[in-house]
């Protein structure tokens, strides 16, 4: 609408432009349908992102279409008002059915391009729920995971940190094998925020990715 724009992103999908990624992103192709987007907000790489996906995750995320609903959205994510929900699939199963998972997250000191636990991180808390236990083609969960905070790979290293690490993930999967998946097992499947214009709560739901939604069949 006038305010925001929201995307159900295809995995493999970088979201804005960096190194070794100039183009074929995300921005590229939303400042190519929205011209106006080009100048909104304080990165001129990044105009209206708000939050972001990786690269390999799927689902939903919003894009502010002016100053103002910008400011407004970031402050919803800041103050935990915005609520984003996960569906991954995880090695094992975690001892407890639902938890919360409070570990601040840093930059690796043994691989800057890694995101890990570390003491002098900045806060971080994950939701998680489980929905469903498997045995086949290993012993696996699938979880629902709903973030208090929004660091970079939030989900991928508090799981991996708790030794449940996303199936399929190359980065935290602890040299698992990838079961056939070829990215890690994350799908935003739920955004609700405040409208900066209406005031009222929306939410946004996205089915799992084909490709996640046919490994799941043939898992179980």
């Amino acid at each position: 609408d006038e305010a925001v724009i929201v995307v159900d992103k295809q995995p493999g999908l970088v979201v804005h432009p960096g190194a070794g990624n100039p183009d074929g992103t995300l921005v590229n192709g939303l400042l190519a349908r929205y011209p106006e987007l080009a100048g909104v907000g304080e990165d001129p790489r990044r105009p209206g992102v708000v939050h972001r996906l990786d690269a390999g995750s799927s689902g939903l995320l919003v894009i502010g279409r002016d100053d103002a609903a910008v400011a407004h959205l970031i402050e919803q994510f800041a103050h935990h008002r915005a609520r984003r929900v996960y569906e991954a699939v995880v090695w094992g199963t975690p001892d407890a059915p639902h938890g919360v998972i409070d570990a601040p997250i840093g930059r690796s000191r043994r691989d800057p391009l890694r995101m890990a636990v570390a003491a002098d991180g900045r806060p971080a808390r994950t939701d998680y729920r489980v929905l469903e236990s498997y045995e086949v083609p290993a012993a696996l969960s699938r979880l629902h995971c709903r973030l208090e905070t929004g660091r970079t790979h939030q989900i991928r290293v508090h799981l991996s940190s708790i030794g449940h690490p996303l199936v399929g993930d190359p980065t935290y999967g602890q040299r698992r094998p990838g079961l056939g998946l070829t990215r890690p097992f994350l799908h935003a499947v739920e955004l609700a925020f405040v409208h900066p214009v209406e005031g009222r709560e929306v939410t946004f739901t996205s089915p799992l990715a084909p490709d996640l939604r046919e490994w799941l069949v043939g898992a179980s």
